[in-house]
């Protein structure tokens, strides 16, 4: 789990009034989640962790508040993650 950034209280309240602007979101639901026969939590919404990938993508990126310095750091780790040689 050491890809998946972990937030403080303040970062999750901030990335929790950002799950709102994603265009998946569906009170509450995740639209891309939905299989059609039931809906499905948006998992962004519940957790202390960034674990949706179009969150990070598409969401986080446009904002210009207080997750900007976390943008930064989930960008350089991504950017180790990417570098780093398999023997």
């Amino acid at each position: 789990m050491n890809g998946i950034p972990r937030l403080t209280y303040q970062q999750y309240r901030a990335v929790r009034r950002l799950v709102h602007d994603c265009c998946n979101y569906d009170g509450g639901n995740c639209l891309a989640l939905d299989d059609g026969w039931e809906p499905c939590v948006c998992v962004q919404s519940i957790t202390y962790s960034l674990v949706c990938k179009w969150f990070r993508a598409a969401v986080l990126p446009t904002d210009k508040g207080p997750s900007v310095p976390l943008f930064s750091s989930i960008k350089k780790r991504l950017y180790q993650m990417r570098n780093v040689s398999v023997v």
